[in-house]
């Protein structure tokens, strides 16, 4: 049921200055995507494997932006994995003891799919975002 990996998120000040290192190496750079309904600004770097999205605190508010009161430097916030169907997944993790954060109703995403977050508990201190592929 798990699919690959979809992406590694890094949360940080500036999305878009972030990014620009990597494009100097050749990956291929998304325009800042601003989600106010996750409180943050998007910027995927596309490499051969997977993604890496740097995400940058829109407004005070931002999960992102008390992330960065603790970690000034930024860092890596979160991993994203696909998953053929969210709700039988979200179900399933459920029953085996895992925690969904939020309200448990999947939310459209930066790639307009629906995702979830899982406790970081659940995952060996990491936050997990699952992304219906």
């Amino acid at each position: 049921m798990l699919g690959r990996l979809n992406h590694v998120a890094i949360a940080v000040n500036d999305a878009e200055k972030a990014a620009r290192i990597y494009g100097s190496l050749g990956a291929d750079i998304s325009p800042a995507v601003p989600l106010p309904e996750h409180g943050v600004i998007t910027v995927f770097v596309t490499l051969p494997n997977t993604k890496i999205e740097f995400i940058q605190p829109l407004g005070e508010t931002s999960p992102i932006a008390k992330f960065l009161e603790r970690n000034a430097d930024g860092g890596i916030h979160h991993i994203c994995y696909e998953v053929p169907d969210i709700t039988v997944a979200r179900d399933l993790l459920i029953k085996e003891g895992a925690r969904v954060l939020g309200d448990g109703i999947p939310k459209i995403g930066a790639h307009g799919k629906p995702v979830l977050f899982l406790h970081p508990k659940d995952f060996s201190g990491a936050l997990v975002e699952i992304e219906q592929a």
